[in-house]
């Protein structure tokens, strides 16, 4: 992952960006003006995510919690980071496609033309700052896409924003949170509210505890471990996630949930 911070103080007036209003119609406008007015975590995609014979890459739709309804993919490295943003706690929305950015450059006839690039995802986090994501594996980042990155990073650290080029995530780190993201859906809350039994797993594991322990004090592991694996993927209950989940792995209490 190479994380490009905003901040860098640059000029975002040869920046224009251009999204797609409620309506679906097109609207377009100076980057500098439009980021702090336009909610790009809510904007339909720019673009269609075509699915045709003999494609070589993996199109389709996450479910997102957090944003309580799907979220296009091109390929399962975006579908991995569609996921891993779906379980950040500090992310409170996002979108796919969200915007056309351009930027001109001049030809070696000395033209000027507008350049494009539609980042792969737009973030926002919960203390308001947003970030841009593109996918892309190392090893295929070939020398014009590193500078199509570049100016990317120059146009979100004008108005602020952060700027990520994320490649496949750690196996163990998916692997447990795609394991959690099969409890993520909102019936599991409101079973753990109709029971009662999520705020007696919050206290069973006040203290770290072996998870399998501690659910059984609560009942029966049939109908307790899904609730427990709700409150892991919303951070309520927390777990060594760089190492593989197990029934022994020690469970404990939440910052969220102390918070609460």
């Amino acid at each position: 992952m190479r994380v490009i911070p905003g901040a860098a103080p640059v000029a975002a007036e040869r920046f224009e960006v251009s999204w797609l209003d409620a309506d679906g119609v097109e609207q377009r406008g100076p980057l500098a003006e439009v980021a702090g007015a336009v909610a790009f975590e809510a904007t339909p995609a720019v673009r269609s995510f075509p699915s045709y014979k003999g494609q070589r890459n993996f199109p389709g739709l996450y479910w997102s919690a957090t944003v309580g309804g799907h979220v296009g993919f091109e390929s399962w490295l975006e579908r991995e980071h569609a996921m891993l943003l779906d379980f950040d706690p500090q992310i409170t929305g996002y979108a796919s496609q969200p915007m056309w950015l351009f930027w001109p450059e001049a030809t070696a006839s000395g033209v000027r033309r507008w350049r494009s690039h539609a980042p792969d995802f737009f973030a926002r986090r919960s203390d308001g700052t947003g970030v841009l994501l593109d996918c892309r594996p190392a090893n295929r980042i070939k020398p014009r896409d590193r500078a199509t990155f570049d100016i990317t990073a120059e146009a979100a650290a004008a108005v602020g924003w952060d700027y990520e080029v994320v490649d496949a995530p750690d196996p163990v780190l998916l692997a447990n949170v795609r394991w959690l993201a099969g409890y993520r859906h909102p019936r599991f809350a409101a079973e753990a509210a109709r029971e009662a039994r999520g705020p007696a797993l919050r206290t069973m594991f006040s203290r770290p505890r072996p998870f399998l322990e501690g659910v059984r004090r609560v009942g029966d592991p049939i109908a307790v471990l899904p609730i427990a694996y709700h409150l892991l993927w919303r951070h309520q209950l927390e777990c060594e996630l760089a190492t593989p989940m197990t029934m022994e792995m020690r469970v404990r209490c939440g910052q969220k949930a102390v918070a609460r």
